[in-house]
């Protein structure tokens, strides 16, 4: 009998391990020393980008949803950044998944785009279990959407890489669509240019599911990502607007990123013409 308890809690304990590492994977970096204090975050990230000349950037992606109770403080996280950081080369995307409609409330900006995008950093990064909300930094390093610690710290690290690699994207715009002209220096083996369509903000009020009852507010969610394999330095791509497109409430980022490792290797927001 007593082994057989014994054997109980060893699995238990085992199951618990398990989650904690993966389901929650950034965890364990609040156990180790003293979490920096928010105004040393943010000196750290004022500091190490006052130079935007350098080709520094931190490209932070958000796997998030309306249908995800835990979801809304991520947001609300990538919203203070946002705000925080100004004008640094910082790039925010937020895309919603769809695999949380099926619980009672359907997302709006929901796509199985951004879910499929997800399962490739499933695949790139190695991970054993697919989350939200997920933050993911220059397509290379991930963790759980409540840690602000990590969060600026992840950000700062970015910031200290500099490349060579550069990118210069100037967009127009046709009745349905935009033609997006792109220059740049890197030309590699598996890499492909992205852009993204963003919608700077927007407002739900739930009304089903984990968040009933809830207003959200939302910042630079992702309408639409295309991909376009990049065989030349230079060259244009036409895109498809959003059905509600203007110049003042979106925005086109677009990153070169190796679809291989899924590392992004150089990114920047277009002129919009």
């Amino acid at each position: 009998m007593k082994n057989a308890l014994l054997i109980v809690a060893v699995i238990a304990l085992s199951v618990l391990f398990f989650l904690n590492c993966f389901m929650f994977p950034d965890s364990h970096e609040e156990l180790i020393g003293e979490p920096k204090s928010e105004k040393t975050n943010l000196e750290i990230l004022n500091n190490n980008n006052n130079n935007n000349n350098n080709n520094s950037f931190a490209v932070v992606e958000l796997f998030t949803s309306e249908g995800c109770s835990s979801c809304p403080p991520a947001d609300e996280l990538m919203a203070k950044l946002q705000q925080q950081t100004g004008d640094k080369n910082i790039y925010f995307m937020a895309y919603h998944v769809d695999y949380w409609d099926r619980l009672g409330w359907k997302d709006q900006f929901s796509s199985n785009e951004f879910t499929n995008r997800q399962q490739k950093y499933q695949d790139w990064l190695h991970l054993f279990v697919m989350y939200t909300p997920q933050f993911i930094i220059n397509g290379s390093t991930e963790f759980a959407g409540y840690n602000e610690s990590a969060l600026k710290q992840k950000v700062s690290d970015a910031l200290k890489a500099k490349t060579i690699a550069d990118l210069t994207l100037s967009s127009k715009s046709d009745k349905d669509s935009l033609e997006v002209d792109f220059k740049t220096n890197l030309l590699e083996k598996n890499t492909s240019l992205f852009v993204a369509t963003i919608q700077k903000q927007a407002t739900s009020n739930v009304i089903r599911g984990e968040n009933k009852g809830n207003i959200l507010h939302h910042v630079q969610i992702v309408r639409q990502l295309n991909s376009f394999s990049l065989t030349e330095k230079q060259g244009k791509v036409k895109i498809l607007k959003p059905g509600n497109y203007n110049l003042k409430d979106f925005e086109l980022i677009g990153f070169i990123q190796n679809t291989v490792t899924g590392k992004i290797l150089i990114t920047t927001k277009a002129d919009l013409l």
